[in-house]
């Protein structure tokens, strides 16, 4: 008799996050009672490592400062097992007290000049030590004996982050017998410190191997241990957590993504959600970690989230394919809202399981990411080079009411026809077989929708004379870039930040306006690419432009205007008001090869990313309409920008999620209200010539639903946090 394993039926998790005062107030009857009210069907419970929560039988294993001789561990896993749910014990390894350190100073982590490196008062253990390879798997075993967990995760595996290198001789002898050495500082043109980053990344994934190895050993072979994984593609970088390695290494991922940023709504959630299930597949589950309590800086561990907050973040993850999972730091708390949070969330959640899982994306817009691409050719400025432009484009189509998913740059050669359009947003590094790919996708009638300096590198990061894929749109570098990418708080006055983008053919001849001597004739239409804007002959840019020419076959959108001043008023006119350099171009027959494509060379996505000019999104929008030719599956018609759409298929239904994009709290983490939305039309493909039922699983509303041709058009009355129209 097969049974299925946890890691594919535990879908709703609870964690009380044990401090080291708990053991002398942990109320077990109240806890028991919430997980039942909260539908969770797993928990997660603090067990050894920084503190141990049960009697360790080694010396130097810390036992919580009011655990006295008490198994506060084994009595919740217990009550867990009497409640029915999975167990999975929680470590928090990287990190031991002086004793510790005393005792085992081979195991630390250690700076150039020979001392150690601390976080607080506690010193952080080497990854290469046997502090990790012995200690850790011992203490693993012990708790595997004392109480059969299901699996195990741990918060802070990875170590130290590169910006910190350890000289401590686990690290020298374990990077000799590879034939490496450490380097003496972080540079990214040094080839012994780029030798020791990818070195680093083959260490955690050993370490991943090495755990697993342990557990499922002593434990049985569903007893997996899953670490925690960061949902910050540019965190897993600067941990040296391979992702696509790890995750075809792992059963489940349990998700420690909580941290809201200025530049980040709720969509966010969404995106982390389908990242990761694009490299490790949509059959597995991903808990995330979702605070109870405030998140900020700083973070009041002790306060109660808004549940407006906690709803629009948990409703976010559900669009991704992400799973519940509540979190409180601490057993008993004087601010108590935050325990009434969940219960409608988890209990709307085990409601609607039939529509959350088992369920296959329909979106034909292919979003590239790539690890090495944040390292190689982000470096030390990825937040910059490469993250801000991914930003940019995913929230310009979220924006746009525009289904797509973030597809990793490897994995495009076996994705087959699963998509229509990909967006390389500056993907700089680009290997000759990626470049391959990508032309053999154009050479099937797949559109291309290019940024920045994409392909301007080969796959070590390394600059190539002449970009990769430039050829297809008869690109030619012609001198050097302008402009320069910048940094939100430069100085308003530098004129680097003051350049346009003029667009083709110039129409103000024809449009409201004073005469203009200088306007040429209106002699044709413009390109759908610059739809929405017939009255303006200009557009805001103050971005990074590589400066190319176009040779043959593609058609010039868009060209630059050189900086001029800013300040004072009087000063501030078109020293230069025109150029052939090209900004925009857009073919459509790549290099004859039949698939459609738009360059930006400008690097508007970097720029909305950045600031949010709502022209830049417009026209990365416009330039994926253009490149789909309505191949697209669903999407919000006339949107507003403020709610964003992922949908699914499952069987013979169609399931769309609607998420809002509102965020009205300028402080991350302060988000107390619901903002209605509506009415919203939304628009899907439907073959069969009946109309067939649709629900609104959220509002339970009766939505209005239209035949127009082979599309079926939806309009949902009104939203707050989402919304999920399941049809058929």
């Amino acid at each position: 008799m097969t049974t299925t394993p946890w890691y594919r039926t535990t879908l709703r998790w609870a964690q009380t996050n044990l401090t080291e005062i708990d053991p002398s107030r942990y109320d077990n009857a109240f806890w028991r009672q919430h997980w039942r009210k909260t539908r969770v069907q797993g928990v997660i419970v603090n067990a050894g490592g920084i503190v141990a929560y049960y009697p360790s039988k080694f010396p130097l294993h810390h036992r919580a400062e009011y655990l006295v001789d008490r198994d506060l561990y084994g009595e919740i896993v217990a009550d867990a097992r009497e409640e029915g749910l999975t167990v999975i014990a929680r470590m928090d390894s990287n990190r031991v007290a002086l004793d510790f350190a005393e005792t085992h100073p081979e195991w630390i982590c250690r700076k150039a000049d020979g001392s150690p490196w601390m976080q607080a008062n506690k010193y952080i253990t080497c990854i290469n030590s046997a502090y990790y390879a012995e200690y850790l798997p011992d203490v693993m075993t012990e708790i595997i004996e004392r109480s059969s967990p299901d699996g195990f995760a741990d918060n802070s595996w990875a170590g130290l982050p590169r910006s910190r290198i350890c000289h401590c001789d686990n690290c020298r002898k374990g990077i000799a017998a590879e034939g490496g050495t450490l380097p003496a500082v972080v540079d990214w043109n040094d080839p012994v410190y780029r030798d020791w980053i990818a070195w680093n990344y083959r260490r955690r994934t050993w370490l991943w191997e090495h755990n697993n190895a342990v557990t499922t050993a002593v434990g049985g072979p569903d007893c997996r241990w899953m670490g925690m994984i960061s949902g910050e593609i540019l965190n897993n970088c600067n941990r040296f957590i391979d992702l696509k390695e790890i995750l075809s290494r792992s059963e489940i991922v349990m998700l420690d993504h909580q941290r809201r940023t200025p530049k980040d709504g709720f969509e966010q959630n969404t995106e982390v959600g389908k990242r990761l299930h694009g490299l490790f597949g949509w059959e597995k589950l991903i808990p995330e970690s979702t605070p109870q309590y405030q998140l900020g800086s700083p973070a009041f561990r002790h306060a109660s989230m808004p549940p407006a907050e906690v709803l629009l973040w948990a409703s976010a993850g559900f669009a991704g394919g992400i799973q519940p999972w509540w979190h409180h730091i601490g057993a008993n708390h004087d601010d108590r809202r935050q325990y009434r949070t969940a219960e409608a969330i988890f209990g709307w959640h085990e409601a609607n399981e039939d529509i959350l899982f088992d369920r296959t994306p329909i979106a034909r817009v292919g979003v590239v990411w790539s690890q090495a691409n944040h390292d190689l050719f982000g470096r030390d400025r990825a937040e910059e080079l490469t993250h801000a432009p991914y930003r940019g484009s995913t929230r310009a189509l979220s924006r746009a009411g525009i289904d797509w998913l973030p597809v990793e740059l490897s994995t495009i050669a076996g994705s087959g026809d699963r998509f229509d359009v990909l967006l390389l947003p500056n993907i700089g590094c680009l290997s000759k077989n990626d470049a391959e790919t990508l032309r053999a996708f154009a050479a099937r009638g797949g559109a291309l929708v290019i940024t920045g300096e994409t392909g301007a590198c080969d796959g070590d990061g390394a600059r190539r004379s002449t970009p990769a894929l430039a050829d297809l749109f008869g690109l030619v570098p012609d001198g050097a870039a302008m402009g320069e990418i910048g940094d939100p708080e430069l100085d308003i006055e530098r004129p680097l930040r003051h350049s346009y983008l003029r667009l083709t053919p110039e129409l103000r001849a024809v449009t409201y306006g004073p005469h203009d001597p200088a306007a040429p004739e209106a002699t044709s239409q413009r390109h759908p690419v610059l739809a929405g804007f017939d009255e303006a002959d200009t557009l805001p840019f103050g971005g990074f432009l590589p400066h190319m020419r176009v040779e043959n076959g593609a058609e010039v959108l868009a060209t630059w205007v050189p900086e001029f001043p800013i300040y004072p008023p009087e000063t501030s006119w078109m020293r230069q008001p025109s150029s052939d350099i090209p900004a925009i171009v857009a073919s459509d027959a790549l290099a004859d090869a039949g698939g459609r494509g738009v360059w930006f060379l400008a690097d508007i996505d970097r720029c909305y990313g950045r600031e949010g000019s709502f022209e830049h999104a417009d026209l990365l929008a416009n330039a994926v309409r253009w490149a789909l030719a309505d191949r697209d599956d669903a999407r919000i018609e006339g949107g507003t920008g403020l709610v964003a759409l992922t949908g699914y298929t499952q069987g013979s239904r169609r399931i769309l999620h609607l998420t809002s994009r509102v965020v009205t709290a300028p402080v991350p983490g302060r988000q107390d209200a619901l903002v209605p939305l509506g009415p919203i039309d939304v628009r899907l493909r439907w073959n069969d010539a009946s109309i067939p039922p649709v629900a609104l699983r959220v509002s339970l509303a009766d939505p209005q639903v239209q035949r127009d041709g082979e599309w079926l058009r939806v309009r949902v009355p009104r939203m707050e946090a989402h919304e999920i129209v399941v049809v058929g």
